[in-house]
Formats: C-alpha cells, structure tokens, sequence
C-alpha cells in the first residue's frame, strides 16, 4: 500500500468508512453567558461595542427619534439614506437632513455620497459587540451599510443575545449576513487594503443606539 493510500484509507476511517455518512463533531463550548457576564447582557453588548472602536449609547423607546438626530446632527450630515421601510418615528426629529428611501434603488454613486445610512439589525451579540444584518425589515440591502462611511444602527434590547452560537439560532443562513464587529479601517482604500487593517468592508465610523425600556 502506497502512503497515498495509506492516507486516504486513515481519511475513510475518520469519516465512518460509508461515504455520505458523517461522525458527530462534538460542540462543548458555551452556547448562553453565565455569571456576571449573563446578569445584564445589553449592558455587555455596549462595552464590547464600544472595545471595538464604535461609539454607543443606550436610549429609551421614547428618547429614539432624538438620539437619531443627535447623532446625524453631531455628524453634520446633510444627506442620508435609508431602507423603504425604516420606521418613520426613528426620524420624527430630524431638521435640515434629508433622509432618502431606498425605493426606487439609490445608485452606487448616490451611496457613496450620502453622509451616512440609519437602519436596524437581525441580532446582536454581546459577547462580540456585533451587530449582525440580514436584509430584513428595517435593514436594507447590503450596499446599503457597505458603501457610506457612517452607518448608525439601531438595536433594539430583545435582540441582543449573548453568543454567537445564540443568534445562530435565530439567524436563517440561506439569507444574506453582514456582521459588523466595529468600523472599517480600509473604507474608502480600495483594492489594496492597508496590511492588518480592522475590518475590510462597511463604513468608517460606526455608531449604535441601544433601545432600553
């Protein structure tokens, strides 16, 4: 037996012989936080949001449209964009920024142009500070949080889980995810990303709003 064969047979054994059958992968990490970690999980979500260069801040249900503003404001913004079906509340307050609806489709150069783009998310995860998209309501096409260098996610406190195998559950994987651990270092660089940058896709400068009851 040649050591080709010898390797292949070693390959069979460890895949139970049968092909199409698979072995069981054993999956002992820790799919819920425990202790401290566990006790105040939006909480955490904000410090490791903020560990990861974004700004954060928590806000009530009734504060929203205001810290919306505040935050577009602080930017200077002039021109936004946002998904068609972003809730009208969440931009009650603005004054002197023009939002635009994705409908009909903004083209690339329009979003490139914008100041910045306000959405919501699918889930958040604690443990990472990641915010995870799937193009679902509030979200918008990808293009939407990949082209302008601000984005300011809107997370609301029920959709923070703690882990990554948690909002697994809760995410369908045959859409399209877009997770955004903090801003891109290489936004704007083109081809050749600079060597070890953070993040090599989404805006700039990333900014969470924490809905708190």
């Amino acid at each position: 037996m040649s050591s080709r064969d010898e390797v292949l047979r070693r390959v069979r054994d460890a895949l139970g012989g049968a092909r199409g059958t698979h072995p069981a992968v054993p999956r002992g990490y820790a799919r819920r936080l425990a202790g401290t970690d566990a006790a105040d999980v939006p909480a955490l979500f904000g410090e490791r949001v903020a560990e990861n260069r974004a700004a954060v801040r928590h806000v009530g249900a009734d504060e929203l449209a205001t810290a919306v503003a505040a935050a577009l404001w602080g930017r200077e913004a002039k021109q936004i964009v946002v998904p068609a079906d972003l809730p009208f509340g969440w931009l009650a307050e603005l004054d002197g920024v023009r939002a635009m609806a994705d409908r009909p489709v903004i083209d690339v150069d329009a979003l490139a142009a914008a100041d910045g783009v306000v959405t919501g998310c699918a889930v958040a995860i604690a443990r990472t500070g990641t915010v995870v998209l799937d193009g679902g309501p509030t979200q918008g096409r990808r293009a939407l949080t990949l082209l302008p260098a601000y984005h300011l996610c809107v997370v609301q406190a029920e959709q923070i889980v703690g882990t990554v195998p948690e909002a697994l559950e809760r995410l369908d994987p045959s859409r399209p995810l877009t997770w955004i651990s903090g801003p891109s270092a290489a936004h704007g660089a083109g081809a050749a990303a600079p060597a070890g940058a953070e993040g090599v896709h989404g805006p700039r400068h990333l900014e969470v709003l924490v809905v708190e009851d």
